[in-house]
């Protein structure tokens, strides 16, 4: 057994480990020449459940700038709701692109 007499006066130290917030990404339309606004707004709504001032708005952008974004998300939200819009869009023969960047 270890004589505890050598440890007298040391100080203990802890090292803790600091938390880290996730990364973010920004989840951006990009404009087509095919896909409706009416449908951009149905999208935004449905997917991302945004009023329909706020969708509309959105789809301006898209429409007017080539992309507009919708919204920042963790990794794993903004992954999985760039596939619900391209399942959605590829459902209603549409080619809307959706992508993400990290914010």
């Amino acid at each position: 057994m270890a004589d505890n007499s050598e440890l007298e006066g040391a100080v203990r130290t802890r090292t803790e480990e600091e938390l880290k917030e996730p990364d973010e990404y920004r989840v951006v339309l990009i404009n087509d020449d095919f896909t409706t606004m009416e449908f951009v707004v149905s999208v935004l709504m449905t997917v991302f459940h945004k009023p329909i001032p706020e969708a509309t708005r959105i789809m301006l952008d898209v429409h007017r700038k080539g992309k507009g974004t919708v919204g920042i998300y963790s990794y794993d939200i903004a992954v999985t709701k760039i596939n619900q819009v391209h399942q959605l869009a590829k459902q209603n023969g549409f080619p809307l692109k959706c992508t993400m960047e990290k914010a």
